[in-house]
């Protein structure tokens, strides 16, 4: 059997996410692909490498040695990829970035056909994006997270709220009856007797709301995990359930009817939005480009 490359970079993709499925979006892969690629690299070695518990890939101890003794390695070599492979048209420049699917696909994606410059998009955990911004792999990250890298430098430029939302269809006259009347302790139980979306990523959020407006930690378990907040949006349109999720996702929907902010909690919860970027850039022109299209959506 001969050894893969791609076995490794999806190796080191679950064990730094967790997740088949995040791999596979992060990867542009199929699911399927991803396990064939983990199943022939345990051929390979000869060793289970995961046990696979609940929503979650957890990496046997003979994993966290071949991840720790291979990630040096994997890294220079996705580097080298990067600023070596051959463009399919000449003389144009190429910037990488990193930053979540939903703000790539809420904000970015409409407008990458129309760039007279190459894009790599990354989807990842932000202190690997930090990380990877600093040693020179991405050129541009958006966060909410704010490094501390002499080398880089952050530029807030919008905000998100975290917000309850439900679909068109839902009825919430009850839940503001309690709010209104400040029952709050009645309307969190009521809460919980309702249909939830979430993400298997992005259940800090839900944790946080609901500690801040309840002072307790949400004790049910979302009806329908679904693959991000965009797919969330696109459920519950014109339907029921509930979801926590940044306002600025179902602007739109909200706007039509589709979706219903329902409440914003009695302390709101707000996100600032940085530009990451090197203090040092040969690519200042391409960056003032792609800022230009996040600072025109945050209005």
């Amino acid at each position: 059997m001969i050894l893969n490359f791609e076995w490794f970079r999806t190796f080191k993709t679950i064990y730094e996410t967790g997740s088949l499925t995040t791999t596979a979006q992060i990867l542009y892969i199929s699911q399927p692909g991803v396990s064939l690629h983990l199943s022939s690299l345990e051929s390979y070695v000869g060793y289970k490498l995961f046990d696979r518990a609940a929503r979650k890939m957890v990496p046997t101890e003979r994993a966290k040695v071949l991840y720790n003794f291979i990630l040096d390695g994997v890294n220079k070599l996705e580097s080298a990829e990067q600023h070596f492979h051959k463009s399919s048209v000449t003389g144009r420049s190429t910037i990488s970035i990193g930053m979540c699917m939903e703000t790539f696909q809420f904000t970015l994606e409409q407008y990458i056909s129309s760039l007279p410059f190459n894009v790599s998009i990354k989807f990842g955990e932000y202190p690997a994006m930090q990380q990877d911004l600093d040693n020179g792999t991405l050129d541009l990250i958006i966060t909410p997270q704010k490094g501390n890298q002499a080398n880089l430098q952050y530029e807030p430029f919008s905000k998100e709220t975290i917000v309850l939302v439900s679909g068109g269809k839902q009825a919430t006259t009850e839940f503001e009856q309690l709010i209104k009347n400040k029952k709050i302790s009645e309307a969190e139980a009521w809460l919980k007797q309702q249909i939830w979306y979430s993400t298997a990523e992005d259940m800090e959020n839900l944790r946080k709301f609901w500690y801040r407006n309840f002072n307790a930690h949400p004790d049910f378990k979302p009806n329908y995990i679904v693959p991000n907040k965009c797919s969330i949006v696109r459920c519950i349109s014109n339907k029921k359930g509930f979801a926590i999720i940044p306002d600025f996702l179902c602007r739109n929907e909200l706007q039509t009817g589709k979706l219903k902010l329902v409440w914003e909690g009695l302390n709101r919860m707000e996100n600032t939005l940085y530009f990451g970027k090197r203090k040092k850039t040969m690519f200042t022109r391409e960056i003032s480009t792609i800022e230009g299209f996040f600072k025109q959506q945050a209005g």
